[in-house]
């Protein structure tokens, strides 16, 4: 049976080196998608990111770091399933860069169906923020999800 795999992209217009420190250090990742992190994504390294709307941390193993050009890494996904994140950065014409992203793989169940929906839409979510940042210094995410947060 085939599984469920996420794949969007989304062009930058910027160079690979701009983008790909947008995505690796997170000085520059929280101003546009957590809102902290215990480190920069370092191969072998496991960091935790917080994001503005949740209150629980979520731990992200660094496989695989390429500068410029790749980043892997392994995160919880539905149902405390490990799921494998790669982001390619391909240059294209002009200073840009388009960047690839793939996560998966899920069954397609009702679990695996609700991950795909939900994480398709923060990994579309994610390119538009960073595109925002990193071409305009935008933070398209500052406030947008305040609603998710839990009232006290």
């Amino acid at each position: 049976m085939e599984k469920l795999e996420i794949k969007t992209a989304l062009q930058i217009n910027e160079a690979q080196k701009t983008v790909f420190d947008a995505i690796v250090d997170p000085s520059n990742m929280s101003h546009y998608f957590i809102s902290e992190s215990t480190g920069k994504m370092e191969e072998g390294k496991t960091i935790n990111w917080k994001f503005p709307e949740f209150e629980e941390a979520f731990p992200v193993k660094i496989l695989e770091v390429r500068p410029n050009e790749f980043i892997s890494f392994e995160w919880d996904g539905a149902k405390g399933q490990k799921l494998k994140v790669e982001i390619r950065l391909e240059k294209v014409e002009g200073p840009a860069t388009l960047v690839r992203i793939t996560e998966g793989k899920m069954d397609v169940d009702p679990a695996g169906i609700n991950w795909y929906g939900q994480n398709t839409e923060g990994w579309a979510n994610f390119l538009a923020s960073l595109k925002a940042y990193v071409e305009y210094g935008i933070n398209l995410r500052k406030g947008a999800f305040d609603f998710m947060k839990k009232k006290l």
